[in-house]
Formats: structure tokens, C-alpha cells, sequence
């Protein structure tokens, strides 16, 4: 091997030695930053037939938010447990006031949908009685309805369901429990590919300055593509515990920052996907609200019939049986059309109550770290070979420049 004739070359063309490192860092930042954003965007799929892109994550939102949740509703929320927090008597104390207007709108409608002249002809006295008899008992059946939802919460909410209802319908939000739980580790995946591609460019430029191959350009800035995103996804996960190499101490950076970690994505499902309003949305409109509607149906009717028990001979006779059956069921109708707005009143309370963040929190920090990992890994593990595959590729094109560029 004549080292003169490689001297006298690198003294000659040291500005092509010297470029090899800082191109391949550059790669590596690149290449980076292509895999991070082609994770997430776009939203929708861009191009004609099989030609085109979906980010990784939208393109696979169900599977990735089935997969998150599922973690969420085994190990970090219990429904049951969450529910009980919630106190019957407080929930009707807030809602007394919007329960006795719906009550008072209720019963007006229903006397006079099925017995107008009668109501009409009754004093007002007695319009107030009947109307104060059925406001005292609504109440009574908000109450029983609430500790009955408490001990069969899991009979009428799909809390997995609607967690990933909500992430396939907005496709960004299931970006941001991601991109913001895992801000950290995306910046490190970036940066890492200017430190490593610099070293495997310096690797690069003695291969050259030996073989002077100009296959040399192109392949390692494959190389740089496909080590780099190699190292730095393996390296935000593992080793999941502290380790020392070579005296220094090392652990994936994700498995570190648990704390840091817990408060994000404790924050971001309490006030994004765990929140009151679509904890009631998926009750109301879940895969199990007629199991709902079922019991407050039998509430209902159940307290019409206790309402007139001494009177029912004669209010039957006066509206006829078939009758009044339509007004017990047309009185169930009215009363859950009107529970979204009603229930607007106990948000305040049922988010202090329920205090799914800190439960969220407390839970993500008792997790082994193999199910901690779970939280971020779905969304690099079935398909971070193709993250590489595209770091490898345009690497690639990008030495191939480079030899076009500074060779000739």
C-alpha cells in the first residue's frame, strides 16, 4: 500500500476528504427528519392508486389506538374504581336545578300532548302540585341511577371504545398523544443521525482514500441512512434498565424519563380523550347505550306508575290503557333527549371527582418497563423497517449526489 501516493492524493483533494464527514452528518440529520415526519403526515393519503403516502400513524390509527388503549384499560384505569369516586347525592345536588326545569318542561308537554283539556282546566294550585310531586321525586331517580351506573359502569360504557373512537376521528390528536409524549426522543432521533453519520463518514473517508471506489459515496450514505435510524430507534428504548458501558452509564431515553413521561400522557388523555363530555358522548351513543337507556326507561315509567298508583284506575280510564303506555315511554324519550344538556351542569365536578390525570400518572410510574415501553413503541415497532428502508434509500441518492457533485 503506497501511504504517500494516499497523502500526496488527500493533499491534493483534501477538500473531498474533509466534505465526507459533514455530508454524512448532514445524511444522517436528513434521513432523521424524513422518517420522524413521514410517522406522522400526512393526515391522509396523498397520491394516485398504490403511488403515494399516509404517515405510518394515521395510516394505521385503529391498530395504533387499539393498541395504546388496550395498555390504558388493562393496567391503567379501572372503570368500576374511577365511577365509585363519583358521589349520587353530589351529581343531584348539581343537577337539581336543570333536573327540575327539564321535569317542569316535561310534564307540561305530556299533560298537554295527552290530556290538554284537562290541564288547561286544573288551577293553577293544583299545576303546582302535580308538578312539585314529580320534581321531588326526580331527584330519588337520579340517585338510584347514579349508584346503579357506578356498580354496572362497565355494562354501559366501553371506555377502550370510545378512547379509540375518538383517536380514528381525529387522526391529529392521535399524532399529539405521540408526537408530544415522545417530543424528547423524536429530537434525540434527529440529532443522533448528525453525531453518528459524522463518525460513519470518517469511517467513509479512510475507505475512500483506500479503494477510491466511487460506489464508496453512495453505499455509505445508504449505510449512514440505515445504521443511524438502526441506532437511534434501538436506543430510545433499550436498555430498559441502567446499564454501564465502557464506565458509562446508559439507559434508553424513554425508559428514563418515566415521571416526565406520566404527567404528559396523564395531561393529554384527561384533557383530550378521557374527558367528562366524551365519557357521556360514549355512554349515550356507545356500543352499550341502549343498556342505558334501558334502565332509565324502567326508572321513568317506574316512578309514573308510583306517581299515580292511587290514581291509575282513573287516569287510565281518562287517556285509555294503550295511551297511557305511549306517555310512559314518550316521558323516557323526552327525558334522555335532554341529558346531554342536563348533564352539562356536573362537568366541573366529575373531572375534580374522576381525577383521571393523577390516576393516569400514579399508574404509568407503578408499570413494569416492558409495559411502559408499550405506551410509545406501537407506534415504531411493525413498521419502523420501513422508517429505515427510506433512511437507507435516501442516503443512498444523496452519496450518489455527492459523488457527481465533488467528483465532477
Amino acid at each position: 500500500m503506497d501511504w504517500r501516493a494516499i497523502l500526496d492524493d488527500f493533499s491534493a483533494h483534501w477538500h473531498v476528504y474533509v466534505s465526507m464527514p459533514f455530508i454524512a452528518a448532514i445524511i444522517g440529520y436528513i434521513t432523521k427528519r424524513a422518517a420522524i415526519e413521514m410517522m406522522f403526515k400526512p393526515l391522509e393519503f396523498v397520491g394516485v392508486g398504490y403511488l403515494g403516502w399516509q404517515g405510518v400513524i394515521p395510516r394505521n390509527s385503529h391498530r395504533m389506538a387499539s393498541t395504546a388503549m388496550e395498555l390504558m384499560t388493562t393496567n391503567l384505569i379501572d372503570p368500576k374504581e374511577i365511577f365509585a369516586r363519583l358521589d349520587p347525592k353530589k351529581v343531584t345536588e348539581e343537577l337539581r336545578e336543570p333536573i327540575s326545569r327539564a321535569v317542569d318542561e316535561i310534564t307540561r308537554e305530556l299533560l298537554a300532548q295527552y290530556q290538554p283539556n284537562l290541564w288547561e282546566l286544573m288551577p293553577q294550585q293544583a299545576q303546582r302540585l302535580v308538578l312539585s310531586r314529580v320534581q321531588a321525586e326526580a331527584p330519588r331517580i337520579v340517585e338510584k341511577l347514579m349508584r346503579e351506573l357506578a356498580a354496572n359502569i362497565e355494562d354501559v360504557l366501553d371506555v377502550k371504545d370510545m378512547a379509540v373512537r375518538n383517536l380514528v376521528r381525529d387522526k391529529a390528536m392521535l399524532n399529539r398523544l405521540i408526537r408530544d409524549t415522545a417530543q424528547p426522543e423524536m429530537r434525540f432521533i434527529a440529532m443522533s443521525g448528525i453525531y453518528f453519520g459524522f463518525i460513519i463518514g470518517l469511517v467513509q473517508l479512510v475507505a475512500w482514500a483506500l479503494t477510491k471506489n466511487p460506489w464508496i459515496m453512495p453505499i455509505f450514505g445508504g449505510l449512514t441512512g440505515w445504521l443511524t435510524d438502526w441506532l437511534a430507534l434501538k436506543m430510545i428504548f433499550f436498555p430498559r434498565q441502567p446499564k454501564k458501558f465502557f464506565g458509562v452509564g446508559w439507559q434508553g431515553m424513554f425508559q428514563k424519563r418515566r415521571m416526565e413521561v406520566a404527567h404528559d400522557y396523564g395531561d393529554l388523555i384527561a384533557k383530550e380523550i378521557m374527558t367528562v363530555r366524551n365519557v357521556m358522548e360514549a355512554v349515550l351513543t356507545g356500543p352499550k347505550s341502549d343498556r342505558l337507556y334501558a334502565m332509565i326507561q324502567r326508572e321513568v315509567q317506574r316512578s309514573i306508575d308510583t306517581q299515580t298508583s292511587i290514581a291509575k284506575p282513573f287516569v287510565v280510564a281518562a287517556v285509555g290503557s294503550r295511551k297511557y303506555q305511549e306517555m310512559k315511554h314518550e316521558a323516557a324519550r323526552k327525558a334522555i333527549e335532554r341529558i346531554p344538556d342536563t348533564l352539562r351542569h356536573v362537568e366541573d365536578y366529575a373531572t375534580d371527582a374522576l381525577d383521571i390525570r393523577n390516576t393516569i400518572i400514579k399508574q404509568i410510574q407503578q408499570l413494569t418497563p416492558i409495559q411502559y415501553e408499550g405506551l410509545l413503541r406501537p407506534a415504531f415497532k411493525q413498521d419502523e423497517w420501513k422508517l429505515i428502508a427510506v433512511g437507507a434509500i435516501i442516503g443512498f441518492l444523496v452519496g450518489e449526489l455527492q459523488v457527481l457533485l465533488v467528483l465532477h
